[in-house]
């Protein structure tokens, strides 16, 4: 079996895991605690529940990424990131850098105190907040997928 195709198996279950659960979140977890959940208990079960996913993600996030890297390398194609046919590749380098600062700084570093600061003087204006940043995440994940999809394939330019 050729290493290429692994990797690009690879890449796409990873990405398959990662936007999946964001999706999720986004569409099913986030709306359900809005309508079912009392806004006193949002914050504990949204946490209980994204501290999950987030440790699943912490690892194919990263993975996505490395296979994505390591397929770029082996095909010699770094030129075709500057090129504008090459849009795409950049376009998922750039939306992989911004999910690992969400997910490895913005996260743990600086939201942690702040969230829960606010989830607990304004649980209804937080969560549609978060909603929000949630539902402008996941269009710019599947977008750029959808790209990377059309992109290898020759479709994009």
């Amino acid at each position: 079996m050729d290493d290429l195709t692994v990797a690009r198996a690879i890449h796409v279950l990873a990405v398959i895991h990662w936007m999946g659960g964001v999706s999720f979140v986004t569409a099913v977890i986030l709306p359900a605690l809005a309508v079912f959940e009392q806004p006193s208990r949002r914050l504990a079960l949204f946490e209980a529940i994204e501290h999950r996913f987030a440790a699943q993600v912490k690892v194919s996030v990263p993975v996505a990424g490395l296979s994505g890297f390591y397929m770029a390398w082996r095909l010699d194609a770094w030129e075709r990131f500057l090129t504008p046919s090459g849009w795409w590749l950049a376009a998922m380098a750039l939306v992989w850098l911004l999910f690992m600062a969400i997910l490895f700084v913005v996260e743990p570093l600086l939201l942690g105190d702040w969230f829960r600061q606010r989830a607990t003087a304004d649980p209804d204006g937080t969560f549609r907040h978060v909603q929000r940043a949630h539902w402008l995440l996941l269009l710019a994940g599947t977008t750029t997928a959808a790209a990377g999809v059309l992109g290898a394939h020759g479709l994009l330019g």
